[in-house]
């Protein structure tokens, strides 16, 4: 069975984003794409119940059985489950976020997380505040919600999404230390404000370099076993 690095996306349009990152990292590496729009859905109308909380589960575990030495969650809504799901389960599960935040809490002082979806801000902010405390860093966070942005992604509206974020960063940007993009889709608004004068952190590049380090770990494994 080949072994891939399995990417569970809620939204199908995170699928060219990473396959042109892995392109550029580690080509050679066999990737597959789970698109699960409903995961997002109902956990942005329900919280993560534990039904919704099943189906990820679920989800994941299906992963693991066709195939997947490693699977790398981009939703940032439902990430910390699925990486508890991995936990529970012995099967490396990333969250994509997590690598960005191991870098924003670097920076420390006061981060502004932007979102366009607000059920990205509190787990954003936990998994921070969770990854200072580890790291022994004070953080002071604020949070910043565009909230016309979404409606437009939803319209296959790329460009007008970007704008819309790109807008509210500058507007946030002179409060803050730095800025944390809490959604993978949000990444290429930082091209649309190259003045901005403090660092802008996005999930998909450190997220994929980590999980790529993750699967190579996997696969060394499973061929030692």
């Amino acid at each position: 069975m080949t072994r891939t690095l399995t990417f569970l996306h809620t939204s199908p349009a995170h699928i060219a984003t990473f396959d042109r990152l892995l392109s550029e990292v580690a080509p050679a590496i066999p990737a597959r794409h789970v698109v699960e729009e409903s995961l997002l859905r109902d956990a942005r109308a329900l919280g993560l119940t534990p039904d919704v909380t099943r189906r990820i589960a679920r989800t994941i575990l299906d992963a693991v059985a066709g195939g997947a030495a490693v699977v790398l969650c981009t939703c940032s809504t439902i990430g910390g489950c699925a990486e508890r799901v991995g936990q529970a389960a012995g099967h490396p599960v990333l969250r994509v976020d997590r690598a960005m935040a191991e870098r924003a809490v670097a920076t420390g002082g006061r981060l502004l997380v932007a979102a366009t979806l607000a059920s990205t801000l509190a787990p954003t902010r936990e998994l921070l505040l969770e990854v200072a405390a580890r790291a022994g860093r004070a953080l002071a966070i604020d949070e910043a919600l565009v909230e016309d942005a979404w409606a437009r992604f939803e319209r296959g509206d790329r460009a007008g999404y970007l704008r819309a974020i790109a807008a509210r960063l500058r507007q946030g940007a002179p409060a803050a230390d730095a800025i944390v993009l809490a959604q993978a889709s949000m990444a290429d608004a930082v091209a649309l404000c190259p003045d901005l004068l403090v660092p802008v952190y996005s999930s998909p590049r450190p997220g994929i370099e980590a999980a790529i380090r993750a699967y190579r770990s996997a696969v060394q494994s499973i061929s030692s076993c």
